[in-house]
């Protein structure tokens, strides 16, 4: 009966995805007039041909995204799990005191315009890549998840590689990195989702269209779909209902979405070991 009801469940929860498809698929017209349908009415690839009528621009951002991504995760993930090793020893002098600067910068922030000043002004990241990639690189939320995690290593493991002659770092590399799988891959899931939905940091820091990340880019493009149906309703020139402005809505999120849909099973398993870590204790 359990196996049942989750097939159920898990059938009702591709519906959304199918509507999205279907959507993407659908003449404007018809969506104005009927609203959204399972399956396409009329079937139309006009919004496909909007996004992708400048092919080069459209893989110069896709190459922008997965490059801050992957580079982004990496550093991510290996500066989070190195701060929560040394946060989780009990023998780090300053454990308790590089926690609390940790957890003081998620009660106060300098605000934005410190921040832009910084950025800018002071570490000259505007219009580099480095822009997109910095900002993102530190969250303390995810420090204390793999600190947690990190503490219910057995001592056991660490003193006998002392003993046998193994530095700090060798320890981290060798022991807990190995043994962390589990939460690095949900860590790292987490890290590179921020990093592939993320627009407001280019919005702030990229000019260079070469540097467009694929959200912000595929944000321009709805902006000026907007701009353009409002202008042509203004004028009265054309039926807006023509203009791709809903269906383009849906392609871009099959388009933006697609490769993280293609990554998430291959690392499922990890990912629900992570979350499911201290649920059961004895």
């Amino acid at each position: 009966m359990g196996y049942v009801l989750l097939s159920i469940l898990a059938i009702l929860c591709l519906f959304p995805f199918l509507l999205i498809v279907s959507s993407s698929l659908t003449e404007e017209s018809v969506i104005a007039k009927e609203g959204f349908k399972l399956f396409p009415k009329v079937f139309s690839l006009d919004a496909y041909g909007i996004l992708f009528k400048y092919p080069e621009q459209m893989l110069r951002a896709y190459a922008v995204t997965i490059i801050v991504t992957l580079v982004g995760t990496i550093l991510g993930l290996f500066l989070t799990a190195m701060t929560a090793y040394c946060l989780s020893r009990k023998d780090f002098k300053w454990r308790n005191t590089f926690s609390f600067y940790f957890f003081f910068t998620t009660l106060f922030s300098g605000g934005l315009v410190p921040w832009y000043l910084l950025m800018v002004n002071y570490l000259h990241l505007k219009d580099t890549i480095l822009a997109l990639i910095i900002p993102m690189l530190f969250n303390v939320f995810y420090i204390l998840v793999m600190k947690s995690f990190m503490s219910n290593v057995p001592e056991a493991i660490v003193e006998s590689a002392k003993i046998d002659g193994a530095g700090d770092f060798l320890i981290f590399i060798r022991l807990i990195i190995p043994l962390s799988k589990p939460a690095l891959a949900t860590i790292g899931l987490f890290l590179a989702l921020g990093y592939w939905n993320d627009w407001y940091h280019a919005l702030l820091f990229v000019s260079d269209e070469k540097l467009m990340p694929l959200q912000y880019y595929l944000y321009k493009m709805l902006g000026n779909m907007d701009g353009m149906r409002k202008a042509m309703m203004e004028s009265g020139a054309v039926m807006t209902a023509s203009i791709p402005t809903e269906s383009l809505k849906m392609a871009m999120t099959i388009v933006a979405s697609g490769p993280i849909l293609i990554a998430y099973p291959f690392i499922q398993k990890y990912f629900v070991q992570g979350l499911t870590i201290g649920a059961v204790k004895g």
